[in-house]
């Protein structure tokens, strides 16, 4: 008997002294243990610090150096108003972070750098880890009121609580808001009071109201945020009143700042609108609204997806839904995307310019605008036509306004009863005034007695204008016009005009109608002979 209870007092020592290292591996088994230890034993109801320390691989440090960095990570936690959601904390003992290809689990997203390893079977935060803890706790508690609050705010009583908080953090949340005022206030007087009258004072006023003052605002609320963000966590709120902080600044500084960059568009807009003037193409000022709306809805769908992600809604899933509804979107609004992309197409290779005139197909007329989907085009009827920038891309446009000359040909009827000689001086007259028009092209162009017409003796008269315009072009013609019938009425040339003769046959014993023609061949040879030697 005795041997027995002998034994049995050895199993129980050996359990016993087995049994702290096997509960410890348990309770830190997954990672949902572990920091469920850490969280269950810094809970003020059952706080214990030396037991929240399990969640720490160290050691090389001692009982209170541990306790230390408990009571920074519980402070780090609360300063960023960061709350462990267990259902999302994996359970499984062999959870493997892909990503990082390691038994890893970040335990906040905003901090990666502090995260729980597995090794030995037990999910704990490594050495090199608790100097990540270190530098976040540096960085949010840059301005730390506590020694101060230790020493002197115990003899004031401002650590007496009053709704929930201590006196203290009510006066630092007044201070922090009055210093916020403050900035704010100063920001918009230097804007306001100073940079403007100074613009105002050289005759620029209209761009501080028109352009700085939109980016101002934006910008000084994103001050004032920032200076929040730095300094609340000195106040040490509540871990809820913290998270709601933290959640209402992650959507309002990414807010301000989209605010701020879409006001700055206008600016950039002014930029592109002085370089596109600079250039020659008119084609380019058209292109100043379409970046400026690029612009813009870029900035708000970025900002709208950096907004999402501050407040933890998971973007790939609706990234993922994005694309297949793109997808479905794309497939129903494949001319509208053609459209764009035919615009995008004008813009580069450039076609035609903004007042050009171009025929393509059925449309004829001068190009007014090019917008994301369709090209303008105002008709010699004075009607606004809209063809589809991919079928404009498309289709092959004859652009008359890229002309080097502008070509007017025209047949100028005369008499059959002028003779050769006035219609050889006509004729070299004509040459004369191509030649001293200061518009025409005095190197090509043709006008010769060209033809013998039904009713006329027609002169071809075919020349080229220097015009940039059509205005300028019907201008030109009208000069031409004018000086050759001052021409002709000068040398008594007439003009033909559509004629018809009606032949009436002789009457009977009477044949003065009929002409009288050379028979004989060798007098009509003789006469031949006799005109050419003259």
């Amino acid at each position: 008997m005795r041997n027995i209870f002998i034994c049995l007092l050895i199993i129980c020592a050996q359990s016993v002294s087995a049994n702290p290292e096997d509960t410890i591996t348990s309770r830190l088994e997954t990672p949902y243990l572990a920091l469920n230890t850490f969280v269950s034993n810094v809970a003020e109801e059952s706080y214990n610090p030396q037991a929240a320390s399990l969640i720490f691989n160290s050691p090389g440090l001692t009982i209170n150096q541990k306790v230390e960095y408990v009571k920074r990570l519980e402070r780090v936690f609360e300063g960023a108003g960061i709350f462990i959601f267990f259902d999302k904390v994996p359970t499984n003992p062999d959870y493997f972070d892909s990503l990082n290809n390691e038994n890893r689990y970040v335990i906040n997203s905003r901090y990666p750098e502090i995260y729980l390893q597995k090794q030995r079977g037990r999910w704990q935060i490594q050495p090199d880890v608790m100097g990540s803890i270190d530098r976040v706790h540096e960085e949010l508690f840059k301005f730390d009121p506590k020694n101060l609050i230790n020493l002197e705010f115990e003899k004031t009583g401002l650590n007496a609580h009053f709704l929930g908080l201590k006196l203290w953090q009510w006066l630092g949340i007044v201070i922090l808001f009055g210093v916020c005022f403050l900035i704010r206030y100063v920001f918009m007087i230097i804007f306001e009071r100073i940079f403007i009258r100074l613009l105002d004072k050289i005759g620029q006023r209209h761009i501080g109201s028109r352009y700085i003052l939109p980016v101002a605002k934006p910008a000084g609320m994103l001050m004032v945020f920032f200076f929040i963000g730095a300094l609340y966590p000195s106040l040490e709120l509540p871990r809820l009143i913290g998270f709601y902080v933290v959640l209402a600044l992650k959507g309002l500084i990414p807010l301000y700042g989209m605010i701020a960059l879409y006001q700055m568009t206008s600016v950039v807009d002014v930029y592109l609108t002085r370089l596109v003037n600079s250039t020659e193409s008119s084609l380019d000022d058209q292109l100043v609204p379409i970046i400026r709306k690029v612009l813009r809805i870029g900035i708000v769908v970025i900002g709208g997806l950096v907004i999402l992600d501050g407040l933890d809604v998971p973007i790939l899933p609706l990234l993922t839904g994005l694309s297949i509804g793109g997808l479905a979107f794309a497939l129903a609004a494949q001319d509208t995307i053609k459209n764009f992309f035919g615009s995008l197409m004008i813009f580069v290779d450039k076609p035609f310019q903004i007042g050009d005139w171009i025929v393509s197909g059925d449309i004829d007329g001068m190009v007014e605008e090019v917008g994301f989907r369709s090209t303008r085009i105002r008709t010699f009827r004075n009607s606004v036509v809209s063809v589809p920038n991919g079928q404009l891309a498309d289709s092959t446009i004859d652009n008359n306004g890229l002309r080097r000359m502008r070509r007017f040909r025209t047949i100028i009827q005369i008499k059959y009863d002028t003779p050769p000689h006035l219609i050889e001086a006509f004729v070299k007259g004509l040459n004369r005034i191509v030649k001293q028009h200061p518009k025409t092209n005095n190197e090509k162009y043709e006008i010769h007695f060209n033809d013998l017409g039904a009713h006329s003796l027609d002169i071809l008269f075919y020349i080229f204008f220097e015009a940039a315009t059509w205005t300028e072009e019907l201008k030109f013609r009208q000069e031409i016009l004018l000086d050759i019938l001052r021409l002709a009425e000068y040398m008594g040339v007439e003009f033909a005009y559509p004629t018809q003769t009606l032949h009436v046959e002789n009457m009977p014993g009477h044949d003065f109608f009929d002409p009288k023609y050379i028979k004989d061949q060798k007098a009509l040879d003789s006469r031949l002979d006799d005109y050419f030697k003259v």
